[in-house]
């Protein structure tokens, strides 16, 4: 089974977070949900949820990929870690997937994941990007980078995180069952 690490800084985007991980699940991908310094962590909306171990806790060796949803201020903390740029460097170095949503993919730029490569986030965060372009499409994947535009993208984030984690992925089956519309994948 892959193995997904997803982190969660307060002020998250509860949607892509839930969305995304509910949908690997349902594909056979395994994730364990890690906390920036917490176990329990507000989202940006205010809910309220529970990881299952803080990221000190996690080795970039136990995961074939790392994922981070965006939101604010949750990118922006997720930005700021230098434990959080150490997991995604290591995981990419290792030949792991890296992906994030919204404004988190300023998280890639910073650890230089996204230097020559296609990708795509939210608008208006450009700053944070060191001179990079994103597309403006709603999903990119460039070889094991897959970022997303918002959470209006989840499925179809979630469908490219899938396959790029595990070529056999039952994605289109789960998204069927799911009644994701062909358009929104």
């Amino acid at each position: 089974m892959k193995k997904l690490l997803m982190i969660l800084a307060p002020g998250f985007e509860e949607l892509e977070a839930t969305a995304v991980a509910d949908v690997m699940c349902r594909c056979g991908i395994g994730v364990t949900v890690a906390g920036l310094d917490e176990l329990d962590i507000t989202g940006s909306h205010g809910l309220k949820f529970r990881v299952d171990r803080k990221l000190e806790e996690c080795s970039a060796a136990e995961f074939d990929g790392v994922y981070l949803p965006g939101g604010m201020p949750g990118s922006v903390n997720l930005f700021n870690s230098d434990e959080v740029l150490n997991m995604v460097r290591s995981i990419a170095a290792a030949g792991g997937v890296t992906a994030a949503i919204c404004a988190a993919p300023m998280v890639l730029a910073r650890a230089g994941l996204l230097d020559g490569r296609r990708f795509t986030m939210y608008p208006g965060f450009e700053s944070y990007l060191y001179g990079l372009t994103p597309t403006g499409n709603v999903v990119e994947r460039d070889a094991a980078v897959v970022t997303g535009r918002g959470p209006g993208a989840v499925f179809a984030f979630a469908a490219r995180l899938a396959e790029t984690l595990d070529s056999e992925s039952r994605i289109e089956a789960v998204l069927d069952g799911m009644f994701v519309p062909k358009e929104a994948r």
